[in-house]
């Protein structure tokens, strides 16, 4: 069935509106309630369904404009429920604003099933699914009605916007849409003699973002395109990219992968390829990508990246394993990584038999177990994942949420828990939360660590073990003939202060996963909450910060901390936070900033958490 999108009414101060305009008389069904406003775009509202797409009329004829959307809607309307409809804007034709720099010429604004709308948060997690932007949201919170406070928290340049839209917040009926919907639009916003439509369409221009939009919602963007988005620059990839990437577009496809999903492998994949200088490093993929994509995307593109190459891996450890035991790993990747996008690159950049084979092996055990969206089942760690988080929010702290959640998550790999129910009677003797917390820092020298030190020791009960100030109450913090006595006694110090109840900062690089299983041995030892915090920074920064740091390492050393750099994996421990900390601003793409750091330091922070779930991006 076809449904006609309601009329938008003007808001009462709405200049824009005209004699044959709806306004809105009563605001009730706003003041007082939850509301987004979002930034209105001038194109032609469209609707697309499962099996068809109209503009606003339902009889809407062919026109230029429309072939774009039909070919995006050709991508994703096997994605689209039956019963459910899209609507949005099609920005391809230029109205009276003329745009450059659009992320797509669909932008969707509302999403409903039958009469239902879906609540904002809702209605961005399906349309990113599918790979359709929403519009720029320029406020969210309480709505009061008043014109003048609303005019105070965002401006509009009305040379190149139309006006805003201020909608509920949360879910309403169609029939509640003239009382949960309204508008301002600028005065005079038609501005050309002739009707668009009734001119020759000139298409609006797209931005530097749209081939991350595009490659969302099905297209096959090439490696140079793809490149130039995501701001590799200098290292411009060869017609060998292209290849790589183009191989795992197909296996991408037959996945289903769209929206996000798709960008991380497609991202993953063009970096994997051996034109791509360094990239194919984990710690440099996530480095480089926290600018352009945001320090979430990065994070997960770059463990598909380190984690394919563990499926393709040869060595005896991974050869020898039996199926439980590969299953049970699998399941401790699942929790930070998609596993059917995994299992697409892997297949697809796998370069000998033995790769081929590991990698068919390991998607059959993961099929088997739940893991695939291929497999028709359940996506059963995701759902492990949500029914823990509902049973442990009750919780005293988030400190004992994720505490109890990662061991609840180590339970479920090995098999030992298989619901929530059976993880909330396992983890009993972590509900209150009373025991102390190490918190692991890692990262290369210069990368950040000694200002996140500075504000956590702060923090009531704790103490910081340096590996530089015991080298420097040994006479010189440069003096590196005595690491083995110094790592001793930090380490001896360490299992003291979490023996005694005091929560340790660990301020050294750990550089290397063996590094850091030392150091949280000891806390596994003392029963302490154990929290990685992860600082990823540029190469190039990285050089530049330690010419001006006032102790600065070797060259070399330096050199060599980048190479052996092995930043932890979601799940290496109860808590893991990854915090971009270089000097650009990091794109906004689900960014978070943590309140506790000093707040002229620039960080992005993507926490693997019971509070921060690994399929919300």
């Amino acid at each position: 069935m076809r449904v006609h999108y309601p009329r938008t009414p003007h808001l009462p101060w709405s200049p824009g509106a005209t004699a044959d305009d709806v306004r809105a008389g009563d605001l009730s069904g706003l003041v007082g309630r939850r509301v987004v406003v979002t930034e209105k775009m001038d194109g032609e509202n469209t609707t697309l369904y499962r099996d068809g797409l109209h503009a606003r009329s339902l009889d809407s004829a062919h026109h230029p404009s429309r072939t774009w959307i039909k070919a995006l809607h050709g991508r994703i309307a096997a994605h689209i429920p039956e019963g459910w409809r899209i609507c949005g804007e099609n920005l391809f034709a230029r109205h009276s604003i003329p745009y450059s720099d659009l992320d797509s010429y669909f932008y969707g604004f509302s999403v409903w099933d039958g009469d239902r709308c879906l609540d904002w948060d809702s209605t961005v997690a399906f349309l990113q699914g599918i790979g359709i932007p929403t519009p720029r949201v320029l406020y969210r919170g309480v709505f009061d009605g008043d014109e003048r406070k609303l005019g105070k928290l965002f401006r509009l340049d009305l040379n190149r916007q139309e006006g805003y839209v201020v909608r509920a917040e949360e879910a309403f009926a169609y029939s509640e849409f003239g009382a949960r919907v309204a508008k301002w639009v600028r005065p005079s916003h038609v501005q050309t003699d002739t009707h668009w439509m009734f001119a020759e369409v000139t298409p609006n221009e797209l931005g530097r973002r749209a081939p991350l939009w595009a490659v969302r919602s099905g297209v096959e963007v090439n490696a140079p395109e793809l490149a130039a988005a995501i701001g590799l620059g200098a290292h411009s990839p060869g017609s060998k990219p292209s290849e790589t990437l183009s191989a795992a577009y197909p296996y991408l496809d037959a996945s289903s992968c769209l929206g996000n999903a798709r960008l991380i492998g497609a991202v993953a994949a063009l970096l994997l390829s051996p034109e791509v200088p360094h990239n194919h490093r984990r710690a440099d993929a996530m480095a480089n990508l926290a600018v352009p994509l945001g320090m979430p995307l990065a994070r997960r593109i770059a463990d598909v990246i380190g984690n394919t190459h563990r499926l393709h891996s040869t060595s005896p450890n991974a050869s020898t394993l039996d199926d439980d035991q590969r299953r049970a790993g699998l399941i401790r990747m699942a929790f930070g990584t998609d596993l059917t996008v995994l299992h697409a690159v892997a297949t697809a950049t796998a370069t000998s038999s033995t790769a081929v084979e590991n990698v068919a092996w390991s998607g059959m055990v993961a099929e088997d177990a739940g893991l695939l969206a291929a497999s028709g089942a359940p996506r059963t760690v995701a759902a492990f994942h949500a029914a823990c988080r509902e049973a442990f929010a009750s919780l005293p702290s988030a400190d004992a949420a994720d505490r109890c959640w990662g061991e609840a998550r180590e339970l479920f790999a090995q098999g030992r828990v298989s619901s929530a129910e059976e993880a909330v009677a396992a983890t009993w003797r972590w509900r209150d939360g009373d025991y102390p917390r190490l918190t692991h820092m890692v990262g290369i020298s210069g990368s950040g660590k000694s200002t996140l030190v500075a504000a956590l020791a702060k923090s009531p009960n704790t103490e910081v073990v340096s590996l530089d100030d015991l080298r420097a109450a040994r006479g010189s913090r440069a003096d590196q003939s005595a690491n083995q006595e110094v790592l001793r006694e930090a380490v001896q110090l360490t299992e003291r202060l979490l023996a005694d109840g005091t929560s340790v900062v660990w301020d050294a690089t750990s550089l290397m996963r063996s590094q850091r299983k030392l150091v949280d041995r000891v806390a596994q030892r003392r029963n302490a909450l154990i929290e990685h915090r992860v600082l990823i920074l540029p190469a190039d920064e990285l050089a530049l910060r330690n010419q001006k740091r006032d102790h600065p390492v070797p060259a070399d050393v330096l050199a060599a901390q980048i190479r052996r750099y092995e930043p932890s994996y979601p799940g290496d421990a109860h808590r893991v936070s990854f915090f971009y900390s270089g000097s650009s601003s990091p794109a906004a793409d689900g960014l978070a900033i943590d309140p506790t750091t000093d707040p002229t330091f620039d960080l992005a922070l993507d926490e693997d958490s019971l509070l921060s779930s690994p399929w919300e991006d």
